[in-house]
């Protein structure tokens, strides 16, 4: 009796979840019924435990394609519909806040502020909460037009402008701040927004500001700090012409895009910023004001280390357009390393994360190869890449991360991802941004490894040997650019061998302690996980691993 009592609890505290979701004052609409009961199983493995916490669990019942609810209008039905660019944290009342760039299918978004929010309890069920910003603040357009006398151009009057990337913190005593990009999308010669005429030059600079509260809600909340730092520039005063649009020979040496904010275990507080132009930089903050150290520079251009705009952590390559951006730097208190994790190439289908690790905020960073993050091409491990399971039509555009923990050592990845293009009945399937959650797992010598499939609190029960014979989907995740990596049946034998796939004729055991599964000499670490690809789905088994060739695998059971 009590376990059938546990299982109606279980529901309806998802039913209450479900109905608690909306945006002000909308009215919610009931909830997907969730997949009922399964038929016990007639004949069990003896070998394999019965976990009533397992059979109690439910899938998350949204659809990936959620284009029927892409509308503002159904803003309150959205879930995890429309994220662009996330950044999570973790307040104090016990809810993870959830921030985004302005991107949204069909510009849902357009018209209702900027940098939108959404909260949850359990990291899968997230309720749309509003804009945090309802306009620009002056002082983005009288920094500029201040910068553009000094170098004795016309004043920009009509700013084309993007609200991208923002990350959030709870920097504690009961504090939040938010740090956010405002790109101006102008010539710099003209003034004129980049739908006129190409007038031979760089489009004009992007600043980042800051803006605190005290209760991470949404737009009344939030108080403007202003200005922290703009795009800044090693080249000259008047250097920022571009002979055509094919030049990516970059004006500006720091992009002021795509911030991320570190608090180090001595209580210091830095801000890493930038994207494609020539790479990463990082400034140390005044914890009591949120705001640089050192004042940058009244001039950001022909700049030096000593301006104030930063110091360079990482570039891909040597080149001034280097197809780089969004860094999260991240520091585990367990490994005692600060983590840098940054978004490769263009983010419709190619885009994927790569890694690399300092024991200092401010370098020098590595990858799993010992490559240093300033001039290497290619920094390993790939963390995640566009990929398809068997079923379904898998995902690509899985980048521009924040990464986080819920502070009992339990870590967490989130991006978007898109659908591929040319999905059959999905309108325009590549601009469907799904926001993503991945759990991580940390490897023997502290690597992130993001788990394959999302997380849905599928209870963390023990993973027994008998549970893993049979046949499994597995991927070489290796970097392929613009292609998704598909997977192929693997085999494992009840006698410790692999009969088919990837490593077959390889001994397999199994340590179920750690729940690591050894094929050869290669280390695959297991979770629990949902089956999003089933129908309908269900939880199932999970592996991610690196190679010793400095590979990725991605795995499930089937």
């Amino acid at each position: 009796m009590k376990r059938y009592c546990f299982i109606l609890l279980i529901s309806f505290s998802i039913v209450s979840l479900f109905g608690a979701c909306g945006g002000g004052d909308d009215p919610i609409p009931d909830p997907t019924p969730v997949n009922p009961t399964p038929e016990p199983d007639p004949d069990p493995d003896p070998e394999i435990p019965d976990y009533p916490e397992l059979d109690a669990w439910r899938a998350p019942t949204y659809a990936d394609d959620y284009t029927p609810l892409a509308s503002w209008n159904s803003r309150a039905q959205w879930n995890l519909a429309n994220v662009h660019d996330p950044t999570v944290m973790r307040a104090d009342d016990g809810y993870y806040y959830m921030y985004q760039t302005d991107a949204s299918y069909s510009n849902a978004h357009l018209g209702h502020g900027h940098f939108h929010g959404r909260r949850s309890r359990d990291l899968v069920n997230w309720e749309y909460r509003g804009a945090t910003m309802l306009e620009a603040p002056a002082w983005v357009l009288d920094s500029l037009n201040d910068i553009r006398a000094r170098m004795d151009l016309p004043a920009v009057t009509n700013p084309q402008y993007g609200y991208w990337a923002p990350v959030a913190r709870n920097v504690g005593g009961g504090k939040y701040r938010m740090y956010y990009s405002i790109v101006v999308n102008n010539y710099i010669k003209t003034g004129a927004p980049t739908s006129a005429a190409f007038d031979n030059s760089w489009t004009e600079r992007a600043f980042i500001g800051m803006m605190e509260t005290g209760t991470p809600e949404v737009n009344s909340s939030w108080v403007d700090k202003g200005y922290v730092v703009c795009s800044a520039s090693d080249k000259g005063r008047d250097d920022w012409t571009r002979p055509n649009q094919n030049n990516w020979e970059g004006y500006f040496k720091f992009n002021a895009i795509d911030p991320t904010l570190t608090i180090t275990p001595e209580g210091e507080h830095w801000l890493t910023y930038g994207s494609w132009h020539s790479g990463f930089a990082t400034l140390q903050l005044d914890p009591a004001t949120g705001l640089p150290l050192q004042k940058p520079a009244l001039n950001p251009w022909s700049i030096t280390d000593a301006s104030g705009y930063g110091k360079l952590v990482a570039r891909r390559g040597v080149g001034r357009w280097q197809a780089s951006e969004a860094p999260e730097v991240v520091y585990n208190p367990e490994t005692r390393y600060y983590y840098l994790f940054m978004a490769y190439d263009a983010l419709e289908v190619p885009y994927n994360t790569r890694v690399a690790r300092s024991r200092n905020v401010d370098g020098p960073y590595v990858d799993i190869s010992g490559a240093n993050a300033i001039g290497a091409n290619e920094l390993l491990p790939v963390v995640t890449h566009p990929y398809k399971f068997m079923e379904g039509p898998g995902w690509v555009g899985i980048a521009h991360c924040c990464v986080f923990d819920d502070g009992e050592g339990n870590w967490y990845y989130s991006s978007q991802g898109r659908l591929p293009h040319d999905v059959p009945g999905i309108n325009a399937s590549n601009a469907v941004m799904m926001g993503h959650v991945r759990a991580i797992l940390w490897t023997a010598d502290g690597w992130p490894l993001v788990m394959p499939e999302r997380y849905a609190a599928v209870p963390r029960m023990p993973i027994v040997e008998a549970e893993l014979t049979g046949d499994w989907e597995h991927i070489d995740l290796s970097y392929s650019y613009g292609n998704q990596k598909m997977a192929g049946v693997m085999t494992l034998g009840a006698d410790h061998r692999v009969t088919a796939g990837t490593w077959s004729g390889s001994t397999w055991s199994y340590n179920a302690a750690s729940q690591v599964l050894t094929i050869g000499q290669q280390q695959l670490y297991l979770a629990r996980e949902c089956d999003w690809e089933a129908s309908p789905r269900k939880h199932t088994i999970v592996y991610a691993a690196y190679g010793t060739n400095n590979k990725t695998y991605w795995g499930k059971k089937k």
